[in-house]
C-alpha cells in the first residue's frame, strides 16, 4: 500500500470517527461529551447551522468520509476504480473543503464559537483534498 493511500485512508477513518462522535453529541444532547475548556463544541453543535436541509452536518461528513474511504480502499480492485476514483476523490474532497470553509466562517463570524471537533474535521478534509490533488496528477502506475 502506498504512503498516499495510507494517509488518505487514515484521514478518512479519523473523519468517520469524528463525525460519529459529533452525531452522538447531537442526538444525545449531552453537553458533557464536549471537551470542557477547549473551544465551544456545544454552541456550534446545537446551532441552527449544525443541520443542512434537516440533516445533521455530522451525517453529511460521515457520508463523505465513508465514500472517500471506500474509494481509496477499492482503488486497486479493478480498472473502474483506478480510472474514476481520482476524480471522485477530488470532487468529494473539494465539496468537503468548500463546505468546511463555509462552516468555519459561520463558527467564527456568526456563532462566535469554535468547535475543536469541527476544526479536526476541517483539517482532515483539507488533507484529503491535498492527497486527492496529488492522486489526480499522478501518472498511471505512479503510486
Amino acid at each position: 500500500m502506498t504512503t498516499l493511500r495510507k494517509i488518505a485512508i487514515a484521514a478518512a477513518v479519523l473523519g468517520i470517527i469524528d463525525s460519529i462522535y459529533l452525531y452522538i453529541i447531537k442526538i444525545t444532547n449531552n453537553k458533557a461529551l464536549c471537551i470542557q475548556g477547549v473551544g465551544d463544541c456545544w454552541s456550534v453543535n446545537t446551532s441552527i447551522y449544525s443541520e443542512a436541509f434537516g440533516i445533521p452536518v455530522s451525517i453529511l461528513g460521515l457520508l463523505m468520509y465513508a465514500a472517500i474511504a471506500v474509494l481509496w480502499i477499492m482503488l486497486p480492485a479493478n480498472p473502474f476504480y483506478k480510472r474514476y476514483a481520482p476524480i471522485l476523490n477530488f470532487g468529494l474532497s473539494l465539496v468537503g473543503v468548500i463546505f468546511s470553509a463555509y462552516l468555519t466562517y459561520l463558527e467564527i463570524a456568526v456563532i462566535k464559537a469554535i468547535c475543536p471537533f469541527c476544526v479536526l474535521s476541517a483539517i482532515l478534509v483539507l488533507i484529503l483534498f491535498v492527497v486527492s490533488l496529488i492522486q489526480l496528477f499522478q501518472k498511471p502506475g505512479e503510486e
